[in-house]
């Protein structure tokens, strides 16, 4: 049988290896858990071993990733949220792949990207293999799987006047991606335009949303982003944020030191990171 979910994790030996759960609410009780290990990687394919091992950390599921691609603007309560119009394709920005960070991962942040720190809760698309001009009908069939995903941004590197309009440097800094816990892969879903997940704040719930308001389905991001452009296998796609994001707070709704942001997406489970100021 296909493998539905797995996890990366090092064990009480130190050693990484890949793990197969059975589903989200085993992930929040997986430290100190024996746990089913996966011989090979997620790329070439993955098999059962028979043997258990302690989880002693849950690791991002990626060891690595080429390029991690963003769509901006990909859901319609949040362009009516930020009063913006919708342009013709997806607004597209890149965070390189030292910006990719563990699911339980301390943030550390730059003095320079404190004073409007941001949140950004994400469906996020793994690629599993190597693509290029892709079809909208066969798009899926390039995605390993689906994760959580937080776009960490600094918003006063993002602001127009600032920035000249480009989004990347304000959302590139080290660790500014983290993403898992787990991998749901495409054994398991048929369609990611039905999930639901919530981003919290210090416990408060900030965004709530379905897929469904997606703009750009996966679908149809996949095929724009290959147009022309190979997108290579561990390609990290985050999809878009929905409403609720701390810039359009009317109160101050920015991240401090020690805020912990959490993205839930139902069926995969939580991310949970603390921003640490330096």
């Amino acid at each position: 049988m296909a493998i539905e979910m797995f996890i990366r994790f090092e064990d009480s030996s130190g050693t990484v290896r890949y793990g197969e759960i059975s589903g989200a609410g085993e992930v929040a009780d997986l430290p100190g858990a024996k746990v089913g290990v996966l011989a090979g990687d997620p790329f070439t394919g993955l098999s059962k071993t028979g043997e258990k091992f302690e989880v002693k950390k849950v690791l991002c599921p990626l060891e690595s990733t080429p390029i991690i691609i963003c769509i901006g603007l990909n859901y319609r309560q949040h362009a009516t949220e930020a009063n913006l119009t919708v342009p013709k394709y997806p607004v597209v920005f890149t965070k390189p792949a030292d910006a990719l960070a563990g699911p339980y991962d301390n943030i550390a942040i730059h003095p320079d990207a404190q004073s409007m720190l941001d949140y950004e809760g994400e469906l996020t698309v793994v690629i599993g293999k190597d693509a290029k001009d892709v079809s909208e009908a066969d798009a899926l069939e390039y995605v390993l799987g689906y994760t959580a995903g937080n776009d960490v941004s600094a918003r006063n590197f993002q602001l127009p006047d600032v920035s000249g309009g480009q989004f990347c440097f304000a959302k590139s800094f080290d660790g500014f991606a983290p993403i898992g816990p787990a991998i749901l892969t495409t054994a398991a879903i048929d369609d990611p335009q039905k999930l639901e997940y919530t981003t919290k704040v210090n416990g408060e719930v900030r965004q709530k949303t379905e897929t469904g308001d997606m703009i750009w389905s996966v679908r149809q991001i996949i095929a724009h982003l290959s147009t022309g452009t190979t997108l290579r296998k561990g390609t990290v796609i985050m999809t878009g944020t929905p409403s609720g994001v701390g810039f359009f707070m009317k109160s101050n709704g920015f991240l401090h030191d020690g805020d912990m942001v959490e993205v839930n997406i139902k069926g995969i489970g939580s991310i949970a990171n603390k921003m640490k100021f330096l």
